[in-house]
């Protein structure tokens, strides 16, 4: 492992035959995905997946997801019923991660789901993990390619900024175009909002409590269980994708030199998208985040976003970023 900067390399047919090498060796590498940069490593591995624990400085109670190439190898790994075959033949390949009995011959490390008798399982769409699944061979267990906590990646040069020293080799194939982590759901429960909506998932049902809102600066739900013997899934604890920097959330001004990004109407430093676009918000927030952290101003403050669709997905990250 490099004692300093990962290497870099563009994805291509010789990156993703190093990247395969080096996750047969039992090393992590990062590679990008529809929602955010991934640090994969081989689930069936307890090694390999203790490197991505040391790699992120993760809680061990932390679980995982594991990425596969298509259904049947999900099938190999988790038990469906039938709505969450339903979910799948919808949205897989696609930001969608569900949480599944574990089949008792899995095969996976026990590190991977965190003692749990379920995982976090899904099938991505982008042809960097795609390659890497086919080429490796190996389910792929594969958080966020960052520090635990810090803030996500959506390009190569975040996850090489974040991880310098831990990991030998990050696959570029520029920024990630969702911006934000996969929808997690188990049963009829969204346990972590994301790219893919309430009504999207389970179009004609009404929905559950507090789950949507129309009205800005109301941050949604509060899914998460918010402690580690609680966590179900990936992506629950309160303090997580976090600058370095205090944020302030719901700000209609800047104060005390702080770094306003914008939405809509709110001009700031910058804007995640001046026309009030939750999608195109949704692709920039991490990479203005870390803009932000790595300015001179003191703080970060964050315009309203309304908490509807994807701002759901949005503002839960900002609520946890805040924490």
């Amino acid at each position: 492992m490099s004692p300093t900067n990962p290497r870099i390399l563009p994805y291509g047919t010789a990156a993703i035959a190093e990247a395969a090498a080096l996750i047969r060796a039992g090393e992590c590498v990062a590679v990008p995905t529809e929602t955010v940069y991934g640090l994969a490593a081989d689930a069936t591995e307890s090694r390999a997946v203790a490197g991505i624990y040391a790699a992120k400085g993760r809680p061990s109670f932390n679980p995982l997801i594991v990425h596969v190439p298509d259904l049947a190898a999900a099938e190999r790994i988790a038990v469906f019923d039938p709505q969450a075959r339903d979910l799948a033949t919808r949205f897989w390949p696609g930001p969608l991660t569900l949480v599944l009995p574990v089949r008792p011959d899995a095969g996976i490390a026990s590190l991977v789901t965190a003692g749990l008798d379920t995982i976090a399982i899904r099938v991505p769409r982008h042809r960097a993990m795609q390659a890497l699944l086919e080429a490796s061979g190996k389910p792929l267990a594969a958080p966020s390619a960052n520090a635990s906590g810090s803030i996500s990646p959506t390009r190569a040069e975040h996850v090489a900024k974040s991880l310098a020293g831990r990991i030998p080799l990050v696959i570029d194939d520029g920024a990630t175009p969702a911006g934000v982590e996969s929808t997690i759901v188990m049963g009829n429960q969204i346990l972590r909002p994301g790219p893919l909506t309430q009504a999207e998932l389970f179009p004609g049902e009404s929905r559950g409590p507090g789950l949507e809102s129309d009205s800005p600066g109301d941050p949604g739900p509060r899914l998460s269980l918010g402690n580690g013997e609680g966590v179900i899934a990936p992506g629950q604890l309160d303090s997580h994708y976090a600058p370095s920097k205090p944020v302030r959330l719901n700000a209609t001004e800047a104060k005390n030199g702080e770094y306003l990004i914008g939405f809509g109407p709110i001009h700031g430093t910058e804007t995640l998208s001046a026309t009030g676009d939750l999608t195109e918000a949704a692709a920039n927030l991490f990479d203005t985040l870390h803009r932000a952290d790595a300015s001179d101003a003191p703080a970060i403050a964050v315009a309203p976003i309304p908490a509807s669709g994807i701002g759901l997905a949005i503002n839960d990250r900002l609520r946890r970023a805040a924490f």
